[in-house]
C-alpha cells in the first residue's frame, strides 16, 4: 500500500519548523515533504533529517515571493532568470537532503499576460528545469492548483497538465496529483488516477471541503488509497491538509490505514 509521508508546512504547524521533524518521527511517519527549504541551511535540515530516520520526499522550486501572495513563477516570462536561478539553488538542496522529488509551480497568470505567452514561458521553464534536474538525480514534477483556493493559477487540471508535460517531450517530468485540488476542479478522481497513474510522479491529499484531513468531507480515501496501491502507484502518498484542530488529533484516519496496511502484510505473509 501508498507510503504516506507529512507535509510539516501544514501538519505540526503548532511547533516551530525545525522542531516539526521530530513531531512527525513521533508519529510514525518515515518521510516528509514541505514546501521550501530555503530559509534553513541544508545542513540543519538533513541533521534533522538523519537524526529522526526520515525520508526527504519532496520541496517546491523558490516560486518568488510567496509572503506577498506569488505562488510560482515558471509562466511569467520577465522572471525566466530568476527561474532558472531557483533551480540551481534547488539542486543544491536536493543533492544536500538526498530528496527525490522537486516541485515546479506554474504560478497566477497577470491578467494582462497572454496564454500563449505563460504557456510558452512554461514549457520552456519546464523543459530547461527538467533537463537540470533529472541530469541530478532528480525527478521533476508539476502541479496543478484550483482556481478557487488559487485564482490565475495558471494550471489547472489534469489535462492541461499531461498537454503541457507532452509538450515538454522529457519521459522524466511527471504530474503531482493533488486530490483536494483535482477534486475541487474536476472530480473523477478514481477514473483520471486509473488513466493517468503512468504519468504521475507524486500524489498528494486533502479532504474536501475545508482541506482538512480525510473523514472530514466527501472524498473516500479508504476507497481511493486502496485504489492507488492496486493499479500499482509506488511512490509517496503526501498528508497535505490543514488539521480541523490539533495535528495530533487528526490522524484517526492514518491510524486505520496503518491497522490496513498491517493486516495486508500479515495475509500476504500467510499466502506466500
Amino acid at each position: 500500500m501508498p507510503k504516506i509521508c507529512a507535509n510539516i508546512s501544514m501538519l505540526f504547524s503548532e511547533h516551530a519548523f525545525l522542531d516539526r521533524f521530530e513531531c512527525a518521527a513521533q508519529a510514525g511517519f518515515q518521510g516528509i515533504e514541505y514546501w521550501f527549504p530555503y530559509d534553513y541551511a541544508a545542513t540543519d535540515i538533513k541533521q534533522r533529517l538523519d537524526d529522526k530516520k526520515l525520508k526527504q520526499v519532496l520541496f517546491n522550486l523558490p516560486a518568488g515571493n510567496w509572503a506577498e501572495g506569488e505562488r510560482g513563477i515558471a509562466c511569467l516570462p520577465d522572471r525566466i532568470n530568476e527561474f532558472r536561478d531557483g533551480v540551481e539553488l534547488a539542486i543544491e538542496y536536493a543533492q544536500a537532503l538526498d530528496c527525490s522529488l522537486c516541485n515546479a509551480l506554474a504560478g497566477i497568470a497577470p491578467e494582462d499576460l497572454s496564454q500563449d505567452l505563460a504557456r510558452n514561458t512554461f514549457i520552456e521553464n519546464l523543459t530547461y528545469a527538467s533537463d537540470k534536474l533529472s541530469a541530478a538525480g532528480i525527478t521533476p514534477v508539476t502541479e496543478a492548483i484550483n482556481t478557487y483556493d488559487i485564482p490565475g493559477f495558471f494550471l489547472n487540471t489534469t489535462a492541461q497538465a499531461i498537454d503541457i508535460i507532452d509538450q515538454v517531450g522529457s519521459d522524466k517530468l511527471l504530474f503531482q496529483y493533488d486530490i483536494y485540488h483535482m477534486q475541487r476542479m474536476e472530480g473523477e478522481l478514481a477514473a483520471t488516477l486509473q488513466a493517468n497513474i503512468s504519468r504521475i510522479g507524486h500524489i498528494q491529499l486533502a479532504d474536501n471541503p475545508g482541506r482538512h484531513q480525510p473523514g472530514t468531507g466527501e472524498i473516500n480515501f479508504p476507497f481511493l488509497l486502496m485504489l492507488i496501491d492496486e493499479i500499482g502507484y509506488q511512490g509517496w502518498v503526501g498528508a497535505e491538509y490543514w488539521p480541523s484542530g490539533s495535528t495530533d488529533g487528526s490522524f484517526d484516519w492514518l491510524k486505520n490505514y496503518r491497522l490496513a496496511q498491517n493486516s495486508s502484510a500479515r495475509i500476504a505473509g500467510k499466502t506466500l
